[in-house]
């Protein structure tokens, strides 16, 4: 267990699945229910949140360093390629969405990005589309910008210049002028 407890060092960045990327800022013990529990603080800035996770817990949780450079090239890649819109009701579409963006995976986000993604041309997006295309890209959004040490805009305007860049070549054929 003493390898295990420093996993993440106090100033990572780490990634929890629920919540996206947030920043180990303190080591706590803390004596919960007459146990000593070793406690991870994590912060999430966007959010305002301060979570404390267990250093026993981490691993059923899920949480995780970030992503490694091929792992996010991979999911840039996953951008640039062809949207898949299952033809299932949205109720179910939406909770895979939600599932695949909760997973804290980085290519299932970009999967979630790239399908809900719509260029300025193309047609209005319903309120819980835009909802959860928005969820997704800001979380892969703040990876990428921990990644790269630059900021959550930055970092997003970089994923729509390439949904802009590749998305038109797939609607292109759909399109009725």
């Amino acid at each position: 267990m003493a390898a295990k407890a420093n996993a993440f060092d106090v100033g990572d960045y780490v990634v929890y699945p629920k919540h996206g990327v947030g920043r180990v800022i303190e080591l706590q013990n803390q004596e919960i229910a007459g146990m000593q529990l070793e406690l991870y603080v994590l912060r999430f800035e966007k959010e305002r949140m301060t979570l404390r996770v267990p250093v026993n817990k981490v691993e059923a949780i899920g949480m995780r360093k970030l992503s490694s450079d091929k792992t996010l090239r991979e999911a840039l890649d996953t951008l640039k390629g062809k949207p898949k819109v299952k033809r299932t009701m949205w109720s179910r579409r939406a909770q895979e969405y939600e599932a695949k963006i909760n997973s804290g995976d980085l290519v299932s986000i970009a999967e979630v990005t790239r399908d809900l993604f719509r260029a300025d041309d193309q047609p209005e997006q319903s309120y819980s589309e835009r909802q959860i295309f928005e969820a997704a890209s800001s979380r892969l959004a703040r990876e990428l910008a921990a990644m790269e040490k630059t900021d959550e805009p930055a970092a997003l305007r970089k994923i729509l210049e390439i949904l802009n860049e590749h998305a038109p070549k797939y609607y292109e054929n759909t399109e009725t002028a």
